[in-house]
């Protein structure tokens, strides 16, 4: 009867061992793939910040070109004085004599 003790107290502790290992292969492989996803996720994030950034580049330089095609097409004179007032003034705002 003593050694079916020993016996059954032997597979007991290899079981909780067994059983405290997987436990922690486990917790290892759920925070791997949590930490995988945040990754992705700071990835898109960058991705979709670079866009914006793009978006408002090319939305800047096309206002840029309709004032340039405006200015080309148009035959008007206000425009040119327009464009003759811009020269004559100062980074600071002031007139240039």
């Amino acid at each position: 009867m003593g050694e079916l003790v020993v016996i059954f107290t032997f597979i007991l502790l290899a079981a909780s061992l067994v059983f405290a290992m997987g436990q922690k292969f486990h917790q290892r492989a759920v925070d791997h793939e949590q930490r995988k996803l945040e990754l992705e996720l700071q990835i898109e994030q960058a991705k979709k910040g670079q866009a914006g950034a793009r978006n408002q580049d090319f939305q800047q330089m096309e206002d840029r070109l309709r004032v340039l095609e405006r200015i080309a097409t148009d035959p008007s004179a206000d425009i040119s004085r327009q464009i003759e007032n811009l020269r004559e003034i100062k980074v600071d705002g002031e007139k240039v004599a």
